[in-house]
């Protein structure tokens, strides 16, 4: 019908303005970024077309694949502790206590502070000589360690960081999952003698898998794309203890003019976090249907 037609027509005309922003600035560079990983260009130069020799090069690059190391070992590091941390602020938060939107806000600031000016501020707190975090260390009478400047603990600094500027955003997303289960389930379960423990076991964290499956997929999908932080506190140091794929993508392309070989790090690291979010997906899939 007349109507119908109007709609479908004001429906593509709403849609049209986000469309065509993706399409500029989204899928055309996806497509040109495709086309110059068969390439080898350095701006300076003509387009050198070399079929697959950049993604060869991938195995055989010893730094890319340190990258991937610390990226996995990262993951593994971050998750859980964004899942538990998260979760747990979430249920402190979650009480009707007066004055508790107010923390909820507190808690979210972080969020919304740049990625670089927080990182900034950090390095001066995490400055072995006279960063407050040492400082107070000192009080209690612990020699605080340089770190950002030891292999050993950059990659902690970083994941710290990233964990305290992330929280608030997953503990939101939480909130809201906790807020969607329903009042009866607890008191059912309270007069049939069930405690805390047993409330949390089998009514909210079942009740919670879709969004720790959300929390998840977002976060693995947010660690594979870590810059900020490394650029910023470490540049990938020391050693390459924080040197990260986005990061190597980033020395490849700018710092070495290497717009070939780092679109090829960059489509293969896109595989990889796709993936990761397939299979992801596929055990949360089993999971609901056991």
């Amino acid at each position: 019908s007349r109507l119908n037609r109007y709609q479908v027509m004001m429906g593509y005309l709403f849609i049209s303005p986000a469309m065509l922003l993706f399409l500029i600035f989204a899928l055309v560079p996806a497509v040109i970024a495709l086309v110059l990983s068969f390439s080898n260009y350095d701006i300076l130069s003509p387009i050198k077309w070399v079929g697959l020799n950049n993604y060869s090069r991938l195995l055989s690059d010893d730094l890319f694949f340190t990258s991937l190391r610390n990226i996995v070992y990262y993951a593994v590091l971050f998750i859980p502790l964004m899942i538990a941390c998260s979760l747990g602020l979430a249920l402190a938060l979650n009480r009707k206590v007066p004055g508790m939107k107010v923390f909820r806000v507190i808690y979210y600031f972080p969020m919304v502070t740049s990625s670089v000016a927080a990182s900034t501020v950090w390095v001066w707190l995490l400055n072995r000589d006279y960063g407050v975090i040492n400082q107070l260390l000192g009080l209690v009478g612990i020699n605080g360690p340089a770190w950002l400047s030891n292999s050993d603990t950059a990659m902690f600094a970083v994941v710290f960081v990233t964990l305290w500027q992330g929280l608030g955003g997953n503990m939101i997303v939480y909130l809201a999952g906790l807020q969607g289960i329903p009042e009866y389930l607890y008191e059912a379960a309270v007069l049939d003698g069930a405690g805390p423990i047993e409330l949390f076991s089998h009514i909210t964290w079942p009740s919670l898998r879709n969004t720790t499956f959300f929390v998840v997929t977002l976060s693995l999908i947010g660690s594979f794309q870590l810059f900020d932080q490394a650029y910023v506190m470490t540049q990938g140091g020391p050693g390459h203890a924080t040197l990260t794929p986005v990061y190597n993508i980033y020395n490849a392309g700018f710092n070495r003019l290497q717009m070939g070989y780092a679109s090829a790090q960059a489509f293969v690291l896109f595989l990889i976090i796709l993936a990761v979010s397939l299979i992801n997906t596929r055990i949360n899939r089993q999971q609901n249907m056991v």
